[in-house]
């Protein structure tokens, strides 16, 4: 099986301002989608305008998500990540900061696109946002890796539409593995799950490309 071509196009911050500005349009429009009641001839009208929209973005691409550099000087090759990427528009998107403790924070919000029971998120839209969190921790650590083991833990459903809050730190490290666990809480502090993992340190890393 061939590799996913690494190719990198770097954005300058005109072009990353705008294009995460069509992400989250794109968000508010599956969100709409989702939504509406606009019956099905409208929505066939309209499933036709996003098909020419499409084409309009698809004349010119790049082989693979681009990269920017950020205003300190630090490369982030994650835009395109499902989580935390600002130029996807499936990612809430979550945004994770590390404290001097190196603990991983992040405050989000989820909507109906993420929903799995009625008025819930989805469980796998929590894992993923937690093994993000996770793995930013272990790279925080110094011992950036790949999952290997990811357990989660559900203390209670996770409610849709409030404000929620993910935390993450690294445990311990033993050689190229690295041991982190999270939770996720509500707006009343309460967990809603919690989750363990190990990643590991690959002998090499893929080539970025860029």
């Amino acid at each position: 099986m061939s590799a996913m071509p690494m190719e990198r196009h770097q954005l300058g911050d005109e072009e990353s301002a705008a294009l995460a500005g069509l992400a989250a349009r794109i968000r508010e429009l599956a969100e709409a989608a989702v939504l509406t009641g606009a019956g099905a001839a409208e929505a066939a009208v309209v499933a036709e305008e996003v098909v020419a929209l499409t084409a309009r973005l698809a004349e010119r691409s790049h082989a693979a998500p681009p990269y920017r550099m950020s205003g300190d000087g630090v490369l982030d090759r994650a835009t395109g990540n499902p989580v935390t990427g600002a130029l996807n528009p499936l990612a809430p998107p979550v945004a994770l900061t590390a404290g001097p403790d190196g603990l991983v924070r992040g405050e989000f919000t989820l909507g109906h696109l993420y929903e799995g029971p009625p008025t819930y998120v989805h469980g796998g839209v929590s894992a993923m946002v937690l093994d993000q969190a996770l793995g930013m921790a272990a790279a925080v650590s110094g011992t950036p890796g790949m999952t290997a083991t990811l357990e989660t833990r559900y203390r209670r459903p996770t409610p849709l539409g409030v404000p929620l809050t993910v935390e993450a730190k690294a445990s311990r490290v033993e050689g190229r593995k690295v041991y982190a666990s999270g939770t996720i809480s509500g707006p009343d502090g309460r967990v809603t799950v919690e989750a363990t993992a190990m990643f590991i340190m690959p002998d090499t890393f893929v080539a970025s490309g860029v």
